[in-house]
Parts: C-alpha cells; structure tokens; sequence
C-alpha cells in the first residue's frame, strides 16, 4: 500500500505541490458534485423526449436524452481522467455550456444532428491544429497579467451568478412583469421557494465551514445541505420545477431513488457525418466553425487562465506549464464531444470548487472521471443530489476567485476598462469568450491610442481582429446571404 501511495506521489507530483492524496480525492469528489448537473442538464439542452421533441434538426429528427446523458457522462469521464494523466492539472472536463445551446439553437436547425456534430468534430481538428502548430499556446502567453487576473475574476463572478441562477435565488424576470429590470431576488422580490432557502442555509453552512478553515468544507456543505434538502421535501413536498413549476426542485431531486443502477445506452457514439457542408451554403458552415472554433479556443484560455491561478500553479511569469499538453487535450474533447453527439467537451470552470478543497494535481481529475464514468449506470442515484445543494459551492469559489483582483492595476486606466470589460461582461452575456473578447478589443484599441503601442504582443492584434469579426458575425452572415 504505501509503495501505491508512493508511487502516486511521484507521477502525479502530489508531495512537490504541497498536496495530500487525501485533498485530492477530496477535491475530485467536489468537482464532480458541483459538475455532475451537466449529465442531466446537456440532455435538456441538445436532446429531447420521444413524446416531445423540442430540439429537433431541419429534418425533423432529435437526439434521445436518455442516450444523450450516457455519452455526456462517458465523454466526461474518460476527457477528465486523461487531462489528469496528461496535463497532470486538476482541471475536470465536459460538455461545454454555451457552446451546446449554440449547437442546438443556431445549427442544427439548419441540418441534420449527425451533419451538426460533424461541424462540432471539424472545429475540434482546427483546434487541435492550432495547439500543434503552437498558435494557441502562444495566445495564451501572449496575454497581459493584468488581463489574465480579470479573467479569474470574471470567472468567478461568472460561476457565482451560475449558482445563484440555478438555486433561483437569482430569476429572469418575465417581460410582462411591467419592469425593465433584467432580473430580480427569487420570485416577486422574495426567496419564496423551499428549493432557494435550501440554497441559502447551503451557502451560510458552506461559508462558517470555510471560514473556520474545516477539512473537507465544501463536501462537507454539499453532502449536508442535500441531507437536509431530502428531510426537508419529505416534509413539504415541493416537487420537481420541470420548466413549469418555478417553486420547484430546478436539476435533481432530493429523495430515494426507486432505482439505483440503470444500464446506459451508448447508440449515439459514432452517429455523426459531415453532410453539412451541402446541407448549408459553404459560408455558413465556415462562419458557424469559425463561430465554434473562437468560443472553444478562448473559453478554454480564460478557464485555464483562472483555475491555474487559483491553485497557484502559474510560474512567476504568471505562464502556466504544461500548457501544450493541456490544450492538446482540450482539443481532444471537442472531437470526442462530436464523435459522440455530446457536443464539445471542455475544461470546466466549476473545478475551482475541487481546487478550493486542495485539488493541487491529475490525480483529482482521476476521480472525478471515474466518478463522471460510474455516474452512467448509477443516473438515479446522482439525481438526488439537488443543484440547490450544489450551488452554495460555485458561490464559495466565486468569493476565493474574486481575490485575484487585487493583481489589477486599476490606476492605469488602459488597464483598468479592458480588465473591468473583461470582468463584467461575462456574467452579464453569460459568455467567458465574450468577456475575453471586450476585454482584448478594448485593451488593443485604448492602448494603441494612448501611444503604448509599443506594449502590445502581435498576437493581441490578430485576436482582437478575430473578436472583432466574432461580433459582427450576423452582418457578415447577412452579407454574404448565409
């Protein structure tokens, strides 16, 4: 046993980043509580009921959600341990949020799924070319430190409105509530749900927890507030929201399972083409690759940005290591997510909450990949974890990231706008690309402007050129009859 140990010790670096085995299956047990809503929630997405078909391709077809959350969990579980093996970072991967609504809201619309998925693998291999060619490790050391530490932030604000969205402690307000405010506390101004106060004793339990510095703060939090989420529906009976009910349980729900193992079905591996080049006018599939390939490539840059920071792996350039390898692998997960109609898979930013329980090495990742393969055959059991109980650690994470503000030379304002663009943006488009984007576009224009042209990589022109043609991508596609 202890030459297993010392063993892993020695691939894995465990000792040398002032780790423990201990943290790091604490850690990858954390990052796949607060990652596994993707199994349930990418099927909601890009997959539908054969009774109901909401997301359905030009042709009328859709793809099964019980088979869509089997390969969401099996591409998630084998992406994420081989990260770990090969990067050696404990950065969890799956199917990317965004990107999925983008597929099925934007693309399969205008063909068939297996043409879209295919559009979705291309976009993989042009990523995975640049990693090779060095292009995108070289952008991601391109950026400026300052820039790098808003995006942590940004991140952190990002992942925190996530959580508050998903508890519905945070609600969208509907247009005929006679307002223009966006969003608002709850339901009418009010928690006024049991799923969001579970939410709220989550997060006050999770808070005195890490600020008493418990071992095992934040999976102690989540495992406590679903107990207390399961006694507490016994009670009340509140039921599932199932998009109707806004009072009700959001993603899972806290009770026994009436099963516990259920055999995934795996038909959809495999089930793709590339037809779409004829399907759609050869300008459109290249503005939608080109619309994948930008939101892949920096979504993935700003998430490694943040996370590398928060485990404090960066070097004293603030350059992570190994960074080839783990692009490399990241751009793995977009062909596997295509190959397997899952959609892309990508480093996911809820890992902060595994880092935040002292997940420092791959070793994590091991877990949680395995964790994410188990979760295939054991669906009802997983589903009983609320993502109210969920939630309180995204919220947590946001906190420790917000920290990295501090790095941020405020009083240099060509600094200050691109960094607090960079900041705010994502949360409030939802989007880490977009967040990036502002951010580049602002800091390339106001510093050129300001004579500090000179200060500027010439990547940071070429990207900012790329976002710029991100943002007009409807004129262009208007323009050119796409």
């Amino acid at each position: 046993m202890a030459n297993r140990t010392a063993a892993l010790d020695r691939f894995f670096k465990i000792s040398e980043r002032d780790s423990s085995v201990g943290r790091e299956v604490r850690g990858g047990v954390v990052t796949f509580v607060t990652m596994a809503y993707i199994v349930v929630l990418n099927p909601l997405i890009i997959g539908s009921f054969a009774d109901d078909p909401a997301h359905t391709d030009k042709f009328g077809g859709f793809l099964p959600v019980d088979q869509v959350a089997a390969v969401t969990a099996l591409v998630a579980g084998v992406m994420t341990i081989l990260f770990g093996l090969v990067a050696n970072y404990p950065f969890a991967m799956a199917t990317g949020l965004g990107i999925n609504a983008f597929v099925a809201v934007s693309i399969a619309p205008q063909m068939s799924w297996p043409a879209a998925m295919g559009l979705v693998l291309v976009n993989g291999v042009i990523v995975l070319i640049l990693v090779v060619t060095g292009v995108r490790t070289a952008v991601f050391n391109a950026v400026p430190p300052s820039l790098k530490a808003a995006i942590a932030v940004g991140i952190g604000l990002f992942i925190t409105l996530i959580g508050l969205v998903d508890a519905g402690f945070v609600r969208r307000l509907p247009d005929a509530a006679g307002t223009t405010v966006p969003v608002g506390l709850g339901i009418n101004g009010s928690i006024a749900s049991w799923p969001t106060l579970v939410f709220v004793v989550g997060l006050v339990l999770t808070g005195i927890l890490v600020a008493r510095r418990i071992k095992g703060a934040i999976l102690i939090g989540v495992i406590a507030t679903t107990v207390f989420a399961i006694i507490l529906e016994a009670i009340v009976d509140a039921g599932p929201s199932m998009g109707t009910d806004p009072k009700g349980w959001n993603l899972g729900y806290p009770g026994v399972p009436d099963q516990v193992v259920d055999t995934p079905n795996l038909s959809l591996l495999g089930d793709v083409n590339f037809d779409a080049w004829i399907q759609v006018p050869i300008i459109t599939a290249v503005l939608l690759v080109f619309t994948l390939v930008l939101t892949d490539f920096f979504d993935t840059i700003g998430t490694m940005t943040g996370l590398g920071k928060e485990a404090n792996l960066v070097d004293k350039d603030g350059k992570l290591p190994n960074t080839g390898k783990a692009l490399f692998v990241d751009g793995l997960g977009a062909v596997a997510g295509g190959a397997a109609s899952s959609s892309s898979n990508t480093v996911y930013i809820e890992s902060a909450s595994g880092i935040a329980e002292g997940a420092r090495t791959g070793l994590a990742n091991v877990v949680t990949g395995l964790l994410f393969i188990a979760a295939m055959f054991f669906t009802p059991l997983y589903n009983s974890v609320p993502v109210e109980a969920a939630a309180p650690a995204l919220v947590i994470v946001g906190v420790l990231m917000m920290a990295q503000i501090k790095e941020i030379d405020f009083a240099d304002f060509t600094i200050a706008l691109p960094a607090f663009l960079t900041i705010v943006v994502m949360p409030f488009t939802y989007s880490i690309a977009n967040g990036i984007g502002a951010g580049f576009v602002s800091y390339v224009l106001i510093r050129a402007a300001t004579g500090k042209i000179r200060g500027i990589h010439p990547l940071m022109w070429i990207v900012a050129a790329a976002f710029v043609v991100y943002f007009a991508i409807g004129p262009i596609r208007a323009a050119f009859g796409g």
